[in-house]
């Protein structure tokens, strides 16, 4: 059974965690713990509706405190094998990229950094500054997968909900979590 951790920052994007969560809360092969940043409620509702620890709760996840570390994947010696952090604000990349694990959400990608497991984020921002593009690349020095949330149209996508999965297919194609979300490249449209 893999583990993964999903981090939900309060960066514009909060379809693209609910999309990934309820996925991967249907399957069987996959232990998932969920934590939020201060401000993720606030976005959710306001792109998604409703509230953040209803919703995932209803899809059988456990939301764990921003300050609860005694959460499993606060710790490398409990074996979680990756974190997906998306959307994922800049104010959290720099903290993680400079190594400030002031909260749970930024503990666990501190700690998928340094057992050297897999660390995606995916921020949902523009334009890019300097600041945010020279963090992005520490990140992406330290091993971390830096995927910004763009969908591609390739595949003929004609619905939000059909570019919405060309990002949430290629996270789970850095999960290492098999789906048919996606053409790939080389299909017939």
């Amino acid at each position: 059974m893999r583990k993964i951790v999903v981090g939900i920052t309060g960066a514009s994007g909060a379809p693209y965690a609910k999309r990934l969560c309820e996925l991967i809360a249907k399957r069987d092969d996959v232990e998932i713990g969920v934590c939020l940043s201060s401000t993720a409620s606030e976005v959710w509702s306001l792109e998604c509706g409703g509230d953040i620890k209803e919703d995932l709760t209803t899809l059988g996840l456990r939301v764990w405190g921003l300050r609860d570390f005694r959460a499993p994947f606060a710790s490398g010696s409990a074996g979680w094998h990756a974190m997906a952090i998306v959307p994922c604000s800049m104010g959290t990349i720099a903290r993680i990229a400079h190594g400030i694990s002031d909260t749970l959400l930024t503990r666990a990608a501190d700690v998928m950094i340094k057992e050297r497991r897999t660390l995606v984020v995916v921020p949902r921002e523009m334009p890019l500054s300097v600041i945010h593009l020279e963090n992005m690349l520490t990140l992406a020095k330290t091993g971390a997968v830096v995927q910004p949330a763009m969908p591609s149209f390739y595949g003929r996508t004609k619905t939000l909900e059909q570019a919405i999965d060309t990002v949430v297919g290629r996270l789970m194609d850095q999960l290492n979590l098999p789906h048919d979300l996606l053409k790939r490249w080389g299909d017939q449209p």
